[in-house]
């Protein structure tokens, strides 16, 4: 009789990619021999209930994310693959001193041009660069947040190349999303494959929520009261709310929009059922602009009319402070290996992806007589859209993006096509290869911490946008114990 990695598996070759799973063919990588064994022991059969068990289980929990163009109040359940993205032990401690400096820095690139401005007087990144980002907002120039940190919440995404190298693909310091999923397939894996899971010694994500408040109360103002924490949310349209009730939920925070909250005596307070109670901190998920309509757009609806100068009393705490956003820039993004030099005198833990910059007329040149062969960004744009693969589009597809790139070019980067790892996915009645990318995120309060993220998965056989909103699903992170 075969075994099951004979019948599941016999077909499966990693190719000329970095598999996940296997070193080469039906050669399992170390750390995924527990795994392997357990679905060695299954049926395909046994294995697609499984799926569908888990599928079941978003649906009966809710887990859902809205689709912009849709219709309002379209969502969807987003796509779930119940084979593990393993990470080892050791791989894990690389990524996780890199990213520790990675956001270390960056917080002290956004104190530094937001204040002193060092950086940019000792011309490491110009002027210029800050000043037309989308994400610069001049008017938090001398801010000063509590404890100096600008960036709490953050989601860095990172890829691994052929050779089995992680680079950053871009970074996330604004308001990241996703995290709400980590949790949510955690909890449907354990289910499903509890003694594989226990078997792995698999590092636990469960906490994310009690780290996430712990955080939060770092940061608040000095009282006699255990502080009170809110998220504030746009509202039930926007495309994470579920994630938003969820943290909020799993938190203990209440969950808030902007006309929950009232400035008085110059706090914020919250309406409740027992009258008004003044709020520490805000776990905030709307973007700066609709913050507060007396500093930033006067027409929002979704702000605290006086908050910024509660923010500058510190009579508040705000995470993540506005301002943020400058460092998702992806053309700033290029300057961050600069950044960590300048700032810590060391080299990058992890690397960038070599990235050209079509505001520099010579790079501009070399992209545009070579688009077939780049992966061309906006460098204020998020989710996969907006974006030219250029292997997989048309001549048309490549001289309009051309015409966009030389009307503004400061506003495009592009990186070469790099080939993803893979791991294997249920197709139909058969494992596949999808490229896979990797979220972990990184809590900043007194100290910092990294908690296994959410692998991204492409589901398109052959593409490389893992966005959920662009076709992708998503896989549960194990990260190994020692």
């Amino acid at each position: 009789m075969l075994t099951a990695l004979e019948q599941n598996f016999r077909n499966y070759d990693p190719g000329p990619y970095y598999d996940e799973m296997f070193e080469s063919f039906q050669r399992p990588r170390p750390g995924c021999r527990v795994l392997l064994d357990k679905l060695e022991s299954l049926s395909f059969q046994e294995i697609q209930a499984m799926q569908a068990a888990a599928k079941q289980s978003f649906f009966d929990q809710g887990i859902t994310f809205a689709v912009y163009g849709e219709g309002q109040g379209s969502e969807r359940i987003i796509p779930f693959d119940m084979v593990p993205r393993i990470i080892e032990a050791r791989e894990w401690a690389a990524l996780e001193q890199g990213l520790k400096q990675r956001i270390y820095a960056l917080n002290l690139f956004l104190d530094d041009i937001y204040n002193e401005q060092k950086i940019i007087r000792d011309k490491i990144i110009p002027r210029e660069v800050i000043e037309t980002s989308a994400g610069y907002n001049p008017k938090c120039l001398g801010l000063k947040p509590p404890q100096g940190v600008w960036c709490h919440i953050s989601g860095t995404d990172l890829i691994r190349d052929q050779n089995g190298i992680f680079m950053v693909l871009e970074d996330n310091l604004r308001t990241p999303s996703g995290v709400s999923y980590v949790l949510a397939n955690r909890q449907v894996m354990k289910n499903i494959l509890p003694a594989a899971f226990s078997e792995s010694r698999v590092r636990p994500v469960e906490n994310y929520p009690s780290l996430l408040l712990d955080m939060l109360y770092s940061i608040a103002p000095a009282s006699d009261h255990v502080p009170n924490v809110a998220l504030l949310t746009p509202g039930i349209y926007n495309a994470a709310f579920y994630e938003h009730s969820y943290l909020a939920q799993q938190a203990g925070m209440a969950l808030v929009e902007g006309a929950d909250l009232v400035m008085l005596d110059g706090y914020v307070h919250m309406r409740t059922t027992h009258g008004l109670v003044r709020v520490d901190v805000i776990y905030r998920r709307i973007d700066d602009e609709f913050l507060d309509p007396l500093c930033f757009r006067g027409d929002s609806l979704l702000g605290v009319p006086g908050i910024m100068e509660a923010y500058r009393n510190f009579q508040v705490a705000i995470a993540n402070a506005p301002g943020t956003g400058v460092a998702d820039d992806k053309v700033v993004y290029s300057y961050v290996p600069e950044i960590i030099k300048y700032y810590l005198d060391e080299d990058p833990v992890i690397p960038n992806v070599p990235t050209y910059l079509c505001r520099e007329p010579g790079q501009m040149h070399h992209v545009l007589s070579s688009l077939q062969h780049f992966v061309v960004k906006p460098a204020n744009e998020s989710g996969g859209y907006g974006m030219l693969v250029g292997p997989d589009s048309s001549r048309e597809e490549r001289e309009n993006f051309a015409a966009r790139i030389q009307q503004s070019p400061r506003n495009y980067i592009a990186q070469p096509v790099i080939s993803l790892s893979r791991s294997p996915v249920i197709v139909n009645d058969r494992f596949e290869g999808r490229h896979v990318d990797l979220r972990p995120y990184i809590l900043y309060g007194q100290d910092i911490q990294v908690v296994p993220g959410l692998t991204r998965v492409a589901l398109k056989e052959n593409s490389l946008v893992v966005n959920s909103s662009q076709g992708g699903g998503s896989k549960d992170t194990w990260v190994l114990c020692e």
